[in-house]
């Protein structure tokens, strides 16, 4: 994949990144590549590659925060050339009084911040090192207690709160006026407080947004973002001490994790309810001005005090979710709201993807792109994340469980229903029994699966007439569901027995329906609605919404931000992030970087094995290994695909990993290797057995347990009990995309030979696939016959401009497809070399990695490791790259 030019000039100084350790070649170039993206900006977007290993998180930290301090220095000399011009003509003596006192103003302003978050910090450790940490109240435990439940204030739809000049878009219109109010004396939603009670008054600063895929990924970078050391944002010969030799003090990163109120909510009457939907609307239900036991945490007038510090003990330890919960609970102020407070003066919001993805989530929290910086890491998830996030689903056994919810609402409070509040409740029981109808006609039909019409769900029971838009809007307002769902968890708390252990929340479905309505919304050229029969003995049937296309979801992120880095261990190939995230972008702003792998070499070696034996054209050869849907059934193949696998783990040491195309598969071909050969004394199974220790991945079983296992048995194999003398490691069968295949950890001994078996190719008969290859074909004709040059938008395009439009669209469409089953190989490769000293063995058993098309869309440092022409040299040439590499290694 060729590199697109970098905008960072090759005869300039080099760059002081400063890398907490020193850097490896491709560690510089890949910083370099992000510092270029960021000081472009102007919309520049980056897309990324840096192998697992490489120390790629580390990389973007240095890279990213180096170029934000630099920028910051540069801002604040341009502030001062801005005050000289603007008093152009004025005296010279009075120009450099002006500028010498902004220029102490803004450094006292620096010190002072940095001063009081130092005592912060030597306040922290000091209770560390005596062990009693602080002396913090604690939540008055009989507030989680069960108390009697005033029934029509907890769950009756009242009269609703309006407040006409609230803008419809605020993201804090559920919130009383009071609320509100009080909020924005703290600092927080549109209205900003005009003076802080403090002195550290915070200005809104670049920022950069980092997110990954999981909770787990945000925590590792955050301990990685406590390695570096960055010099100050203002310049260093103005700060005290400098000027008199001594060294400046360096700057901790200003640093702020959000997260969803799941996480962080401390009161305990609500973080008990466990769903995010239920807990969301309680929450928003305890700031109403009309609630009882309104939320003690909320920040308030009151508070004001304690939410400044949680500000700046944020600012001075580089917490994490749970240090942010911590802090929270010690200081006694809501730490989801609290958190809002340090957005301004943050140099660095790390959260979760769907935080990042969904406007209204960017809007509840505060978050503004416009001018700041994105960067996206784990981000070969990206396209499949944005379709996740907007992804939505019901069951008929959900619905009939909501129905019977409403009936039992309706029963205690429908005499008490006034006007709005009655027609809503009613038009919602009447799209619940449209639904239901559908979906229950639907299982009576012979077809397990396929696209459901949008219009044909809402055709029963008048639910056609229903405004979608206004019903969903009811709902969030009036909390509807919470009520609704709140008031059925009660009386069945009511008449539990009194023996049996604490009853537990009903499921959400109400929330669940309510997402789904939102699906139907959307535009129904973006995305479909599938249905699927459950697997019995559940008689269950699902309605699915996908969303074809991320461009849309992805276009405000993209549009707004000053700059956005994809970056990830495994993004080759890169086309599908070009053409469905920045369709619009013009190459010039997109720089692609597949960078190399920090092991030497000879660490790595990469094979295809095309077929049994040696053969100048694998494509004709007898015996080639081809695992296409027509052909992987075949027993002869099969068979021959263990006689490999078997000899494999007679010459690799400690562990192998043998990746199949799908759960179906493996099982199919455990199967045939378990049965006996007529003329071998042994099956492939026991032969194997006799090699290794085998373990094998289920689908749904525990991956952990799995790999506990296997992990004992190649470090501490004594402890397997009596094994065969011949057995040395283990072998792990397991699938592409499966549990295995990203996360998870196969350095060093665990991982001396990953083996990738056929093409793991998505069922392109299922109806979501054809949905999807049929939504690219059609979008991708129309932007091209939309975008001819010369072509009147209203004359009738010629037969040619039509067929080469037609011809590029399939072409992209089974270039998408071929993409995703690519992506999930390479991932899947990745899983091996962990570090600089590791090594590892790859093959690619299928004749079709032999190609060049097939090739091309491998990361480049795994191209930089194949054996040429090995496709062509069988299993016997095979064996001898293996022995021939492992011997090379035993010395090490």
């Amino acid at each position: 994949m060729a590199m697109e030019t970098l905008n960072v000039n090759a005869d300039a100084q080099p760059l002081d990144f400063h890398h907490p350790f020193t850097p490896y070649d491709v560690q510089i170039e890949f910083m370099r590549a992000v510092y270029g993206v960021l000081e472009e900006g102007n919309g520049q977007v980056g897309i990324l590659e840096s192998p697992t290993g490489t120390g790629k998180s580390l990389s973007l930290i240095c890279s990213a925060l180096t170029w934000l301090r630099t920028h910051k220095r540069s801002a604040y000399e341009s502030g001062l050339q801005e005050t000289a011009k603007n008093m152009a003509g004025e005296p010279d003596w009075m120009i450099d009084i002006a500028l010498r006192r902004k220029r102490e103003e803004l450094t006292r302003k620096w010190e002072e911040r940095e001063a009081r978050l130092e005592r912060i910090r030597a306040r922290e450790k000091m209770m560390e090192e005596k062990g009693r940490g602080s002396k913090r109240q604690r939540v008055d435990e009989g507030r989680a207690r069960k108390k009697e439940v005033d029934e029509e204030r907890e769950f009756w739809i009242g009269e609703m709160d309006g407040d006409d000049d609230v803008p419809s878009d605020d993201p804090l219109s559920m919130l009383s006026k009071e609320t509100r109010e009080l909020m924005s004396r703290v600092g927080m939603g549109r209205a900003q407080a005009e003076e802080e009670e403090d002195e550290g008054e915070q200005e809104d600063e670049i920022k950069i947004y980092y997110t990954s895929r999981t909770h787990s990924q945000l925590t590792q970078f955050i301990s990685e973002l406590r390695r570096p050391v960055f010099p100050p944002s203002v310049p260093a010969d103005t700060i005290s001490g400098s000027k008199e030799g001594g060294k400046p003090p360096a700057e901790t990163v200003k640093q702020v994790p959000l997260s969803s109120r799941q996480k962080l909510c401390i009161n305990p009457s609500v973080a008990r309810l466990g769903s995010l939907s239920a807990i969301n609307d309680r929450c928003t239900e305890l700031q109403q001005s009309k609630s009882k036991g309104r939320c003690a945490f909320m920040p308030n007038a009151e508070n004001l005090k304690e939410t400044h510090k949680f500000r700046d003990a944020v600012f001075a330890t580089l917490p994490d979710i749970e240090d942010m919960h911590q802090i929270g609970k010690g200081l006694q102020v809501c730490p989801y709201y609290a958190s809002r407070t340090a957005i301004p003066g943050a140099e660095v919001i790390t959260l979760p993807y769907p935080l990042l993805l969904q406007k209204s989530a960017r809007e509840a929290l505060g978050i503004k792109l416009e001018g700041n910086v994105v960067i996206i890491d784990e981000a070969h998830n990206i396209m499949d994340a944005v379709a996740n996030v907007y992804a939505a689903e019901v069951r008929l056994s959900e619905l009939r469980r909501a129905r019977q919810m409403l009936g039992v609402y309706v029963k205690r409070f429908g005499k008490k229903l006034k006007g709005e509040n009655r027609v809503m409740v009613a038009q919602l029981g009447k799209v619940v029994e449209s639904l239901t109808d559908w979906l229950a006609g639907s299982l009576q039909t012979k077809a397990d699966q396929g696209i459901a019409d949008a219009n044909a769900l809402l055709k029963h029971r008048g639910a056609d007439q229903i405004n979608l838009y206004e019903l969903i809007k009811y709902i969030h307002d009036s909390k509807l569901a919470y009520k609704v769902e709140g008031y059925a968890a009660h009386i069945e708390e009511q008449d539990s027995a009194p023996t049996e252990s604490k009853a537990k929340a009903s499921t959400p479905v109400l929330h669940t329906l309510v997402s789904f309505l939102t699906a139907l919304t959307n535009l129904s050229t973006e995305g479909r609605i599938f249905f699927e029969k459950l697997p019995r003995p559940s008689s269950d049937i699902k309605l699915s919404y996908l969303l074809l296309s991320p461009t849309h979801a992805f276009s405000s992120i993209a549009q707004s931000a000053r700059a956005v880095v994809l970056a990830g261990g495994t993004m080759s190939p890169f086309d599908d992030y070009k053409g469905h995230l920045f369709p619009t972008l013009p190459p010039a702003k997109i720089t692609t970087l597949s960078c190399g792998h920090v092991i030497p070499p000879s660490n790595l070696c990469v094979w295809t094995l095309g077929s049994s034996r040696p053969s100048n054209n694998p494509a004709l050869a007898p015996d080639a290994f081809e695992f296409s849907f027509q052909k992987r059934s075949d027993r002869a193949m099969v068979q021959q695909l263990g006689l490999a696998v078997v000899n494999i783990c007679s010459v690799v040491p400690d562990g192998v990993v043998v990746f199949f195309p799908s759960y179906g598969y493996l099982d199919q071909v455990v199967t045939m290797w378990q049965a006996a050969e007529p003329a071998a004394p042994k099956s492939i199974w026991e032969r194997l057995a006799a090699r290794k220790v085998v373990f094998r991945e289920t689908k749904g079983g525990s991956s952990d347990e799995v790999l506990q296992e296997y992990t004992q048995a190649i470090m501490s194999p004594e402890k397997q009990g009596p094994a065969k003398s011949t057995q040395t490691g283990a072998l792990l069968l397991s699938v592409v995309g499966g549990k295995m295949s990203e996360g998870i950890n196969f350095s060093d001994r665990l991982g001396r030979c990953v083996v990738i078996v056929g093409l793991p190719y998505p069922n392109i008969n299922s109806p979501e696939w054809k949905a999807r290859i049929e939504y690219i074909e059609s979008s991708t004709a129309s932007r091209l016959l939309g975008a001819e040059p010369g072509l009147n938008a209203d004359a009738e395009p010629s037969m040619t401009s039509k067929e080469q439009a037609q011809a590029t669209a399939k072409q992209e469409a089974r270039d998408f497809y071929e993409n995703a089953c690519m992506r999930a190989v390479n991932q899947s490769i990745g899983r091996a070399i962990r570090h600089r000293n590791d090594y590892a063995a790859i093959v690619l058993v299928d004749r079709r990695f032999g190609t060049e098309r097939i090739q091309t869309k491998l990361p480049g440092w795994i191209r930089g490791g194949m054996v040429e022409g090995s496709e062509t040299k069988g299993m016997q040439g095979l064996m001898g790259a293996l022995n021939g590499f492992f011997r090379s290694k035993r010395g090490l």
